[in-house]
């Protein structure tokens, strides 16, 4: 009996992290959309460090809420979808469809949070189309 209350307890503790990480992410991906730049700003850590790893940039939390006025033309009429492939700690990997008119993307995306805050994030590409999603 008291084995089973351990590994439920123990269940419970590791499912916690993986679900305030999958409500940031939520969060993360409908304000990306839009582009809401204030909820954004509000999702990332004051030192927050967003890799694009295919163009070899590393922004800042400023840089990165600066480039939302580009973002925003780019995005217009687009969908992201997004499912989480594993929670590991504090660290989340996402696959993530970029729906735009034109075209789709599929990237990979790995999320480190803490406090409920993106503190960093590093995106690669996986495909050309959304066909693996």
């Amino acid at each position: 009996m008291i084995r089973l209350l351990a590994a439920a307890l123990i269940a419970t503790a590791v499912a916690l992290p993986a679900r305030a990480n999958d409500s940031v992410l939520d969060a993360w991906y409908a304000a990306l959309t839009k582009p809401d730049r204030e909820q954004l700003s509000a999702l990332l850590a004051d030192d927050a460090v967003v890799q694009l790893e295919d163009l070899g940039l590393e922004q800042s939390r400023g840089d990165f809420i600066a480039s939302m006025d580009e973002w925003e033309t780019a995005v217009e009429g687009s969908q992201i979808r997004h499912k989480t492939e594993k929670t590991e700690g504090d660290v989340s990997t996402v696959l993530a469809c970029y729906d735009f008119p034109d075209n789709d993307i599929l990237m990979r995306e790995t999320f480190r949070i803490a406090g409920g805050k993106i503190v960093e994030s590093t995106q690669v590409t996986v495909a050309d189309n959304c066909d693996a999603y």
